[in-house]
């Protein structure tokens, strides 16, 4: 009885461990063509990698990483970028629109990515109603003003100079003002009056531009509303283009009567004909980087004429500069397009 019982034992053991091979093959069979695709997959993957770069760099065929060559694409594609750069950097130092002074440090103080546009809007001491609108209507204050320089690369602040009786409550108005809003640009070296606003403009770009690091810079009037999206989107296809004046542009006669309202004192410099120069309508125009530091370095010496539009135009006009007519900059045609609107 007990050898019965013990080959039942021995038997049911066979049995079990039969049933375990068997499992055991079938779980390594799934393995193995499980492993078998995956390797399919990545071989395929090399195979195709392999040909595109070949494709891309001419070399002979030669099979590697999948890691490898995305990294030898990539860095490719960085080091035309670098090299791209620096042509530029090398170029606008010797044609002297970067400073001596600066420095590839200087370069990498702010890893940040560089804002894209400054927005200066030149106001007056008696037009808060004016900015009021404007806060309201497209620049927004307090954190809707900083999401839209965080988010959108875009920073706008009012310029404004200071009162010739320094201190005065002029003065004491605008700094209350901009202890609520934070939001002002104050050209303390300036004394704020309708005929010195050639030199504000003047001012603002050289300031800004020392200031913040960014792609460009504008000028836009108080009275003037902008569609800021648009405007982004349209700075942005000017990107490749490192000196760069873009506005509504225009020409017009030259008065020489003084006491009319747009008289030129220096109306004889321009010539018998007495018609100006080809220069961005005042309302709204804007500058790259390399404009806006080359106004900073040689801000003594650019001189100013009545008016701040043809003052800007003046100091591009003889230097390797690319004019745009931007027609989207003519405010006073909003329905035809333009993304600003005069008031």
């Amino acid at each position: 009885m007990q050898s019965k019982g013990s080959g039942a034992r021995f038997f049911g053991m066979v049995i079990r461990s039969r049933i375990s091979t068997l499992m055991l093959s079938m779980f390594a069979t799934f393995a193995s063509l499980y492993v078998a695709g995956r390797l399919w997959q990545d071989a395929e993957n090399r195979v195709y990698l392999a040909k595109e770069l070949d494709r891309i760099t001419g070399q002979d065929k030669v099979v590697m990483s999948v890691d490898d060559s995305w990294k030898i694409i990539e860095c490719r594609e960085q080091q035309k970028k670098l090299s791209a750069l620096e042509m530029e950097l090398a170029a606008a130092r010797q044609e002297g629109f970067v400073s001596k002074h600066s420095s590839d440090s200087d370069i990498n103080k702010n890893p940040k990515r560089r804002p894209l546009v400054v927005i200066g809007i030149l106001t007056g001491f008696d037009h808060k109603s004016n900015r009021d609108a404007i806060r309201k209507a497209w620049m927004g204050n307090g954190l809707i003003s900083n999401k839209m320089a965080e988010q959108k690369g875009i920073i706008i602040r009012f310029v404004i100079g200071r009162s010739s009786n320094r201190g005065d409550s002029l003065d004491r108005s605008i700094d209350n003002e901009n202890k609520l809003t934070n939001d002002f640009f104050i050209l303390d070296n300036h004394v704020e009056t309708p005929e010195q606003l050639p030199n504000k403009t003047k001012l603002f770009f050289a300031h800004a531009a020392d200031k913040w690091d960014a792609d460009y810079y504008a000028k836009v009037n108080d009275d003037v509303y902008v569609n800021v999206d648009a405007f982004a989107t349209t700075l942005a296809a000017y990107l490749d283009k490192p000196r760069v004046y873009i506005g509504c542009m225009k020409s017009g006669e030259v008065f020489s009567e003084e006491g009319k309202k747009w008289y030129e004192p220096d109306w004889w410099k321009f010539g018998d004909g007495k018609t100006y120069f080809r220069h961005a309508s005042g309302e709204m125009f804007v500058i790259s980087q390399a404009l806006a530091k080359f106004v900073s370095i040689n801000r003594a010496i650019l001189r100013t004429y009545a008016h701040d539009d043809v003052t800007v135009g003046s100091w591009f006009i003889g230097a390797e500069v690319k004019h745009v007519d931007e027609r989207k900059f003519c405010c006073s045609s909003w329905s035809s397009g333009a993304l600003c609107s005069g008031v």
